[in-house]
C-alpha cells in the first residue's frame, strides 16, 4: 500500500497582516487541508504575530511561525528556517499576498511526482480591488473578469491534473512552487547569499535542474490570486543576476551558504 503524501505549506510574509489574514483563512477552506503550515516571517512586527497566533488557535492542522530580525529582504534565509522545522514529504511554497484557490493543496498533491518540481501560475489582482478581494464564489470571479480587475483570467479554466513539462527558468516564482523536501535538502536549500529582491527563486530552480529534476507547470489548476503591492527595491538586482548566472554556468547543485553552512 502506498503511503500517503504529507504536505507542508510554507508562506513567506513581511509586514502585510491584512493580506496574510485573508491568505491564511483560505487554507482553512481547502478541499484537502495541508498537514502543516509554516509562516516564514522576514522580520515583521507584532501585528503579524497576532494574526498568526489567532489563526493557530482555529487551524485544524499544526501551524509554526519562524521569524528573524528585519535586516532587509532575506526571503532565502527565512525559507530555509522554515524548511528546517518541517518534517513533511512535500513542500508547497507561497507568499503572504497570494490567496490560494480552494483546491490549491489538492491540485498540487495530484500532480506531485518524484523527479519533478512544479511551477504554478498566478492570477494578478489589480490594485483597485486588492484591499477587499476574496475569491469566494464563481459568480464573483466572473464579475472580476468582466470588469478586468484580475489579469490572467484564462487560468481560471479548471483542468485538474493537466500539466506541461517545460525547461528553463522563465516564470519561476516561489509564490507558487512545489517540490519534495528531500530534493530541497539535497541542494542545501535556498542560497542565503541572496539579499534584496530578485532571482533567489530562479537560482534555487537552476540548482534543482542541475540536481536532475525536471519542471512541470499546471496552467489550469493549483492557482493563487496574487494581491497587488508596491514593487520591492531592485537595488541588489545586478548582484543577484550575477549569482544566478554563476549557478547556471557552474552546474553545481549544492550551494555553500544554504541550510548547512560550509
Amino acid at each position: 500500500m502506498t503511503q500517503a503524501l504529507s504536505i507542508a505549506v510554507i508562506i513567506t510574509t513581511y509586514n502585510s497582516p491584512d493580506y496574510l489574514r485573508r491568505v491564511l483563512d483560505a487554507y482553512l477552506h481547502q478541499t484537502r487541508l495541508p498537514d502543516e503550515l509554516i509562516v516564514a516571517d522576514d522580520g515583521s512586527t507584532q501585528a503579524t504575530r497576532e494574526i498568526i497566533e489567532a489563526f493557530t488557535k482555529q487551524a485544524p492542522f499544526p501551524v509554526k511561525h519562524v521569524w528573524h530580525e528585519d535586516l532587509g529582504f532575506r526571503a532565502a534565509k527565512v525559507r530555509n528556517e522554515a524548511v528546517k522545522v518541517c518534517q513533511k514529504d512535500y513542500l508547497i511554497f507561497s507568499d503572504g499576498d497570494c490567496i490560494p484557490h480552494s483546491a490549491y493543496v489538492a491540485d498540487h498533491e495530484s500532480i506531485s511526482q518524484k523527479g519533478y518540481f512544479v511551477q504554478g501560475k498566478r492570477i494578478i489582482v489589480r490594485e483597485r480591488v486588492s484591499a477587499s478581494f476574496v475569491p469566494s464564489s464563481v459568480i464573483g470571479l466572473v464579475g472580476h473578469c468582466l470588469f478586468r480587475t484580475i489579469k490572467g483570467a484564462h487560468h481560471l479554466v479548471r483542468l485538474p491534473g493537466f500539466t506541461v513539462t517545460t525547461t528553463g527558468l522563465r516564470g519561476i516564482k516561489t509564490c507558487n512552487f512545489a517540490v519534495h523536501r528531500d530534493a530541497v535538502l539535497a541542494i542545501n536549500g535556498f542560497n542565503e547569499a541572496f539579499v534584496g529582491w530578485g532571482r533567489e527563486d530562479s537560482e534555487f530552480a537552476a540548482r534543482l535542474f542541475a540536481f536532475g529534476l525536471k519542471r512541470k507547470d499546471p496552467p489550469f489548476s493549483a492557482m493563487v490570486f496574487h494581491l497587488w503591492h508596491p514593487e520591492n527595491s531592485r537595488a541588489y538586482l545586478a548582484d543577484n543576476d550575477r549569482m544566478l548566472e554563476d549557478a547556471i554556468t557552474s552546474k553545481q547543485f549544492r550551494c555553500p551558504c544554504g541550510i548547512e553552512k560550509q
